[in-house]
């Protein structure tokens, strides 16, 4: 675990972008960021690790990592990967595509001989992303953002219409939907409070039973599951910054036990928040 190095994200100027192809380092060790990390494999071969999980990629295909998810470059080739980074913001300032993250970030590898018009779309964004990014123009941030979003729009499109998805496809934009859509917020804004599902509940106007039936069913998780999830995001920011101590930082997320705190975020993330504080340590 001590080995695992921290890769610092550090945005330029005027772009908070990055994009890399030639400069790909060919190894890297298990890390994790705030930024989200998209990657088209240009040629053969290249592997990847994410969450323990290894993918072969072939020309083509798509590699996801979202914010904050364990990752590791096994082995590419110089100048077989095209890869962008961007800041977690873009996506945590979008209620839609919160409201929708549990499922755009269980994907992490699109083939494209599986998927080879969505594959084929990424992977031309990412190619239209560097050419803004290398151009002087003055908009060339806005151009590359605009880029992120078409890319996470066909995502969650991608993401809703799988079929275990089915039912919450079909419920986007039901009256039942935008009580949801309400809640996600309210729960975001307030997750660091001692928050209950009965507060929730009458913040958008239904009952507690009714509100937390219809939670279930359109978010496939429960209240708590969901506040947790939350919390436990909350918290690997903080650990970040290394004048907070753990408790801290468990109480800052909302947490209202360290014990709660140490079980939670294991069971979500696999790691212990010291050890999760340590991929970040060289």
């Amino acid at each position: 675990m001590d080995k695992k190095a921290k890769e610092k994200i550090i945005f330029d100027t005027p772009s908070a972008i990055l994009v890399t192809d030639e400069g790909a380092p060919e190894i890297y060790p298990p890390h994790w960021h705030n930024a989200a990390e998209f990657t088209v494999a240009i040629k053969d071969g290249c592997k990847y690790r994410v969450n323990d999980v290894l993918y072969e990629l072939k020309k083509g295909d798509i590699m996801l990592v979202w914010p904050q998810q364990i990752h590791e470059t096994v082995r590419i080739q110089r100048g077989s990967a095209l890869f962008i980074q961007f800041p977690s913001v873009i996506i945590e300032n979008n209620l839609d595509l919160i409201s929708i993250s549990r499922f755009l970030y269980e994907i992490n590898h699109i083939k494209a001989s599986e998927e080879p018009e969505l594959s084929a779309f990424i992977a031309s964004k990412l190619s239209e992303i560097r050419e803004h990014h290398r151009s002087a123009s003055p908009l060339a941030e806005t151009r590359c953002k605009l880029c992120i979003y078409e890319i996470l729009l066909k995502l969650g499109e991608y993401a809703l219409s799988k079929s275990k998805n089915e039912a919450l496809f079909n419920s986007i934009g039901s009256p039942s939907w935008h009580y949801i859509h309400a809640a996600c917020r309210y729960i975001t804004d307030n997750s660091a409070e001692n928050l209950t599902q009965t507060e929730v509940a009458g913040h958008i106007g239904l009952s507690t039973f009714y509100f937390s039936k219809l939670f279930k069913q359109h978010m496939h998780m429960s209240f708590p599951a969901y506040l947790s999830n939350i919390r436990v995001k909350t918290a690997a920011s903080l650990l970040l910054d290394e004048n907070l101590s753990v408790t801290e930082c468990a109480f800052r997320a909302g947490f209202q036990s360290t014990t709660a705190f140490n079980k939670i975020f294991h069971e979500i993330t696999g790691y212990s928040p010291r050890d999760y504080r340590k991929m970040y340590k060289k």
